[in-house]
């Protein structure tokens, strides 16, 4: 890629989201440099899906890696099937996009191949009132890999188009992250 790649594993999401928050008060390299931030939290577990998840959409120039993936898998792209939950603010992403990184935050989709309509959003609510959080939130005998693997897969195509794109991503005008963005690049200009 024409961009280098940085990669963090941050932990103690459930904690606070303590790791992100760590790294964004001490990154490595000034946000300016950082192109965007690609999440996955919870991975998909139940087998692969028409349609992938992207919490935030709307908000960023990644709409548009995010539908050329999309596109290239055959897939849709929808935006957080869960709104009121608030999930753009209770993962590690938003520590980034408070220091004006924008945003990929992607998550299963709720469109199961092979299964019926409603299937996913059954098996997401039922793993989220039981298990998230919870002690019980962890590897299974019964995980199907194939979604997690298909996502991966979108994970690392739209990494390699914003590492090899023209222009750095952005926050759209307006949006709530986008004086970070712009105070971000704006050190980074000055030599910051």
């Amino acid at each position: 890629p024409r961009r280098s790649l940085l990669m963090a594993f941050v932990g103690a999401e459930e904690q606070g989201l303590l790791g992100s928050e760590y790294f964004a008060k001490n990154p490595t390299v000034g946000p300016g440099r950082i192109a965007a931030n690609i999440n996955f939290d919870s991975p998909n577990i139940w087998g692969e899906t028409s349609d992938i998840t992207y919490i935030g959409k709307g908000k960023s120039t990644l709409d548009g890696v995010a539908q050329q993936v999309a596109d290239y898998q055959g897939r849709i792209v929808k935006p957080d099937q869960f709104p009121s939950r608030g999930m753009f603010y209770r993962s590690d992403q938003f520590n980034m996009a408070r220091i004006g990184i924008p945003a990929l935050y992607l998550k299963e989709g709720t469109e199961f191949v092979g299964q019926p309509e409603g299937w996913g959003i059954e098996q997401i609510n039922a793993y989220t009132s039981v298990n998230y959080h919870q002690p019980s939130d962890e590897l299974t005998d019964d995980w199907n890999f194939d979604g997690m693997v298909m996502d991966a897969r979108f994970g690392f195509w739209a990494g390699l188009i914003i590492a090899n794109a023209d222009e750095m991503q952005s926050w759209n005008p307006g949006d709530e992250f986008e004086a970070a963005r712009l105070e971000a690049l704006e050190a980074l200009n000055s030599g910051e």
